[in-house]
């Protein structure tokens, strides 16, 4: 089957299961730091965790913040800084302004 014949419910499928492999590569990247993505990609965890919970929103779900951080972290968020988040360096700090200007 190509993916142009696939139905809705399937595409939602394989969405859902990248989502996952990309939260589960996350999980095991915790070296990346938000800011590493950001600069990077221009999005990150929390980004991800506030889309999770406005896709819920559209579907009628209440998902608080640290619900769908949880979700993306796999762990409270304030553990999650606790345990894996380093402060930004001044390599970091210039690149995320630098971004910004761009």
């Amino acid at each position: 089957m190509k993916h142009a014949e696939l139905s809705p419910a399937e595409q939602d499928k394989l969405d859902a299961a990248a989502f996952r492999q990309l939260i589960a590569h996350l999980d095991t990247r915790k070296d990346v730091q938000n800011i590493d993505l950001m600069i990077l990609a221009d999005f990150c965890r929390n980004c991800l965790a506030k889309w999770y919970r406005a896709a819920g929103e559209e579907r009628g779900l209440e998902i608080t913040d640290a619900e769908a951080r949880e979700r993306v972290y796999g762990m409270a968020y304030e553990d999650w800084k606790a345990k894996f988040q380093t402060p930004a360096t001044p390599e970091q700090l210039k690149a995320m302004e630098g971004r910004k200007r761009g």
